[in-house]
């Protein structure tokens, strides 16, 4: 596995220990190779430590990265972490022999378009920020190997690092009001990171998931304002206030005013569910409410809150921040 140590790996690693595959992860070892999670026993995590195997290395050391894998033997690649093609090819020719390279790619490939949800068949934006995942799928299917893609839309869930429920906690804890651009009704789409885990063990060793790219995410759609009320009930927080602005009406810098983009983006989750005998198991407040009491809830998080942008945005709407004691 390419990665491992911070999110989606995390699980994943477990399910396929669990599922009694031998499993190494290809990190540069900055960050500890396993960690307990909040709800693992003692002897559970033991476990997990002891039978996870560990390879030290950079992958963009593309000469040191063909020495570590030539002759190693693997027959899966999970790559969690890719970003360009170039990243890719040297594993693969160092791996002749690999059964399948299982790619982490994003939602956020496809074109802008009037028509949703978008299905596997849309067509990718070439000016996508995730050009690079797009450009990897096209590599893999050229170099003819057994390839499956996983395109996530929105990820939550404990320990993620990307401020997605994290940013409406934080408010949320703070007793502050949560900005949301435009009317709030932009209808976006989580998926919980335990269901995505689940979608890259279902298609290991899946014939029906060779050459196939698979859109995972959460069962229902919601919108902005939907977010952070499912957040408020996940945190156990009185009714949140939303206050709505115009973002065409604010330079804020460096600042970010919103964690989510702008615009309705949410997928069909059908074919992962009917070729790969896979369906989230979380619904979005029940998934909230796991990624708090695991994680925010704690007293846990990645990044404090920079409250900056609010701060613009309230005092031009005439809104006094009462915080919390």
């Amino acid at each position: 596995m390419m990665g491992g140590t911070r999110f989606i790996g995390v699980y994943l690693a477990r399910l396929l220990t669990e599922a009694g595959h031998e499993v190494t992860l290809f990190t540069r070892g900055k960050a500890p190779i396993t960690q307990q999670l909040a709800d693992e026993s003692d002897e559970d995590y033991k476990k997990f430590s002891s039978s996870v195997k560990h390879l030290q290395g950079d992958r963009q050391d593309f000469d040191g990265l063909k020495s570590k894998l030539s002759g190693s033997g693997f027959d899966v690649v999970y790559d969690i972490n890719g970003r360009e093609g170039a990243e890719v090819e040297p594993i693969l020719d160092s791996l002749p022999d690999l059964q399948q390279y299982i790619f982490c790619s994003s939602a956020g490939v496809y074109l802008k378009s009037d028509l949703l949800p978008h299905f596997e068949t849309d067509a990718g934006d070439p000016k996508s920020r995730h050009k690079g995942k797009l450009d990897t799928e096209s590599l893999l299917d050229k170099k003819g190997v057994n390839w499956t893609s996983i395109r996530p839309v929105y990820i939550y869930g404990p320990l993620n690092y990307n401020p997605v429920e994290e940013w409406f906690f934080h408010r949320l804890k703070a007793g502050r009001p949560i900005p949301v651009p435009g009317s709030g009704l932009q209808i976006t789409q989580l998926g919980h990171v335990k269901d995505l885990a689940v979608a890259f063990l279902k298609v290991l060793c899946n014939e029906k998931a060779s050459r196939q790219v698979y859109n995972i995410s959460g069962e229902k759609y919601v919108t902005f304002d939907g977010i952070a009320r499912a957040c408020a009930k996940a945190g156990g927080f009185p009714e949140p206030e939303i206050v709505h602005f115009n973002a065409k009406d604010f330079d804020f810098g460096k600042s970010k005013a919103f964690p989510l983009r702008d615009q309705h983006f949410f997928t069909s989750i059908e074919k992962a569910k009917k070729e790969l005998d896979w369906e989230p198991e979380f619904g979005l407040v029940e998934g909230l409410t796991d990624s708090y009491n695991l994680d925010f809830g704690r007293g846990t998080f990645r990044k404090k809150p920079d409250y900056t942008a609010d701060d613009m945005i309230l005092e031009k709407l005439g809104k006094k921040v009462i915080v919390a004691a």
